[in-house]
């Protein structure tokens, strides 16, 4: 049995999760090399110690296809509340980068995802970034007919703003089920105290699940110089971690560890 953990619950009514979630991003993609037998390790050590509450993506490498075997191996599927996105872009297309949330996609999506993953039901499924191409009106509708038909359970959002997310959860007969909305939040990025979208979040009673809460590791203190990243790390090629910004990056960390 996994030990006691602190928990939160995502929405007004929704299900009570782990208060520190575990982001498998790394597992297949962006941060250099993989090993999925250390993967695999990884998971066992996080659900042994009660971080359950488990975030993915279909464009995370073969991040998916780890978990699947995972679950598969050890039985423990429902020891976890397991989320993953859409619509970023096509995984099967590299280099089509075109953000995709049309119903026909969406449901296409849903069903690669669970085959990947060897399950029946997402937990929590999260447009993974807004398409201005389709109304969000018409993505919930989407939405909420595969939580009818058992695919999904709850319904996310990602990188929305307070306009989108008071859309989404206006939409009659669905908005319920809209319990999460994931953006980026950490020392280095305060995006979400900015204009009202924390407003949103309040009248809503949508959960904000946050992403890289470390800064991709930055305000760890693990990492003091670039050479310490794989050539093929997704990092170096952001601003945060460019050769002009690293070492002011850094100094903000040195600040933080000497009164933390």
């Amino acid at each position: 049995m996994s030990p006691k953990y602190p928990t939160r619950q995502l929405g007004r009514n929704g299900p009570v999760v782990s208060a520190i979630g575990f982001g498998t991003m790394g597992i297949g993609a962006f941060y250099g090399k993989t090993d999925k037998e250390e993967a695999l390790k990884t998971l066992t050590y996080a659900a042994d110690r009660g971080v359950t509450f488990w975030d993915c993506a279909d464009v995370y490498g073969n991040t998916e296809e780890v978990l699947g075997e995972w679950f598969k191996t050890t039985g423990r599927r429902s020891e976890i509340f397991l989320a993953t996105k859409f619509g970023a872009r096509d995984p099967d297309t590299p280099n089509n980068t075109a953000r995709n949330s049309k119903p026909s996609y969406i449901r296409f999506a849903v069903e690669r995802s669970l085959k990947k993953l060897q399950i029946d039901t997402i937990d929590l499924y999260y447009q993974h970034r807004v398409d201005p191409e389709v109304p969000i009106e018409v993505v919930m509708q989407t939405l909420g007919e595969l939580v009818n038909e058992g695919k999904i359970r709850y319904i996310g959002l990602s990188e929305a703003s307070a306009d989108t997310l008071r859309r989404a959860k206006a939409v009659p007969g669905v908005g319920d089920k809209l319990i999460a909305v994931q953006n980026e939040f950490g020392l280095f990025t305060l995006d979400v105290e900015k204009g009202d979208f924390m407003k949103a979040v309040e009248e809503t009673g949508v959960s904000v699940v946050t992403y890289s809460p470390l800064n991709r590791g930055m305000a760890s203190g693990r990492y003091r110089s670039r050479a310490d990243f794989d050539k093929d790390d997704l990092r170096l090629i952001l601003p945060r971690f460019s050769e002009e910004n690293f070492p002011k990056s850094l100094a903000v960390v040195d600040k933080l560890q000497a009164i933390a």
